[in-house]
């Protein structure tokens, strides 16, 4: 299958219309509906149901659909890590670090200066991502390695190398009746009516259902706690630096949180590996 075919059936089948996906790729409907009939003759099955209400995908349909997403997304991370790898050829070098924004602070500034410090070292470009976004960004070539979260972020198909694991803490507005506990269990955070968990974006910009506030970053979370409008649990090090207004409390059941540095399996980049280095000797 060319990839130019699993962009076209990516489209059809995202779109469940023949029109819309047609005007979605920029071509006229015919040759896409002609394209995806090849396609469905060379592989001898039927992928979409076409009848007068409309298209939907088959069993096998819905099964490509995911293999032709990865195929495409590991096209294009192939052709971003290429570039990369030409600029360095060029004397213009750099390596694309992904991490949470708001996490792992202390650790990521320890991790760039002791990387800095090695010979041969080169530049390091920074990209701050949202909840849960480090993996796809890593996933798609945009980075070539990334500060994730166990239990929170998918290290499946990485290389990784656990860096450390830390507790967590409820972050709660002060003078809250739970803000003087000595230490909290999970049920008890989660289940303030007065102090709702924040609800953060999924990957494609939608917020889940829930009574608590819509949050992007780190410092709306905190304002919004300091306000009495929601609570948080957060590994230890994202207490660091918290503002008047804001008290930490061990969650005593919460699961442990393991910050690991991964990158792809099939990486050669002698940058990449300068920073596991680095961050392992920590």
């Amino acid at each position: 299958m060319e990839t130019r075919e699993l962009r076209y059936f990516v489209a059809v089948a995202e779109e469940l219309h023949f029109g819309r996906a047609a005007q979605r790729l920029g071509i006229a409907q015919p040759p896409l509906s002609r394209a995806i009939g090849r396609l469905e003759r060379r592989l001898d099955i039927v992928l979409l149901e076409r009848d007068s209400r409309g298209v939907a995908l088959t069993g096998a349909g819905a099964v490509l659909l995911q293999e032709a997403r990865a195929a495409l997304d590991a096209v294009e991370a192939a052709e971003r890590r290429t570039r990369r790898a030409a600029l360095a050829a060029t004397g213009r070098p750099a390596v694309v670090l992904a991490a949470k924004a708001g996490a792992s602070g202390e650790l990521l500034a320890k991790l760039l200066d002791a990387y800095a410090a090695e010979p041969g070292a080169v530049a390091v470009d920074v990209v701050l991502c949202g909840p849960g976004e480090q993996a796809p960004v890593l996933r798609s070539g945009r980075a070539d390695v990334a500060l994730l979260h166990r239990p929170f972020d998918d290290t499946a198909g990485f290389d990784t190398e656990d860096l450390r694991t830390e507790s967590q803490f409820a972050i709660l507005p002060a003078g809250h009746p739970l803000s003087a506990r000595p230490h909290l269990r999970l049920a008890e955070v989660t289940g303030l009516p007065d102090l709702p968990l924040p609800r953060w974006p999924r990957p494609d910009g939608t917020f889940p259902d829930g009574p608590g506030p819509k949050v992007r970053d780190h410092t709306q979370l905190t304002q919004l706690i300091a306000l009495g409008r929601a609570c948080a649990v957060v590994p230890e090090s994202g207490c660091t630096g918290l503002g008047d207004g804001l008290v930490a409390v061990p969650v005593s059941d919460a699961p442990h949180v393991t910050t690991v540095i991964a990158w792809p399996p099939h990486s050669r980049s002698t940058a990449v590996a300068g920073l596991v280095r680095a961050a392992t000797a920590l």
